[in-house]
């Protein structure tokens, strides 16, 4: 299983607008909505925002992974949204975030859903991709940083 089969070049956001939580997760599900992926934002940014009010996906160090199961999809979506300012996410650190991994996943989906996060975290847990993957200005190249950090973690396993 690879990220990359479940995050496509449309479903990246290089440079983000907005600054808060909800802004800017409604700006990514706006983006996977225009681009054919999901069919009601309203619905899919209301069950993200509930699912933060069980506690900030803000992890730390930057980062933070949104996700939820939804009966909206029917196989796992991931989206990549990148602040070159920072978003005020309630992180666990306090601190802003730059890379926003939104995971949306079908409501029967359990075992892939829990895999897809766990390889985002292992992925993410790298200072050198973190800044590599922060640093990218276009989605190709973040697909590109992605795809050799997977094949490099593949090999080590």
């Amino acid at each position: 299983m690879k990220i990359v089969d479940y995050l496509k070049e449309d479903c990246i956001i290089t440079n983000l607008k907005s600054r808060d939580k909800k802004s800017v997760l409604k700006e990514i599900i706006k983006m996977l909505e225009k681009n054919g992926y999901i069919k009601d934002s309203e619905k899919i940014l209301e069950a993200v925002m509930d699912r933060e009010k069980l506690g900030s996906t803000g992890i730390g160090q930057g980062i933070a992974i949104p996700h939820v199961k939804t009966d909206q999809i029917n196989e796992i979506i991931c989206a990549l949204g990148l602040s070159q300012t920072g978003v005020d996410f309630d992180s666990l650190d306090g601190e802003p975030v730059y890379i926003i991994f939104l995971v949306l996943a079908p409501t029967k989906s359990i075992g892939q859903h829990l895999k897809t996060l766990a390889k985002i975290a292992r992925l993410l847990k790298d200072k050198v991709f973190r800044n590599a993957l922060r640093n990218c200005k276009t989605p190709e190249e973040a697909i590109k940083i992605i795809k050799e950090d997977e094949e490099k973690l593949n090999s080590l396993s």
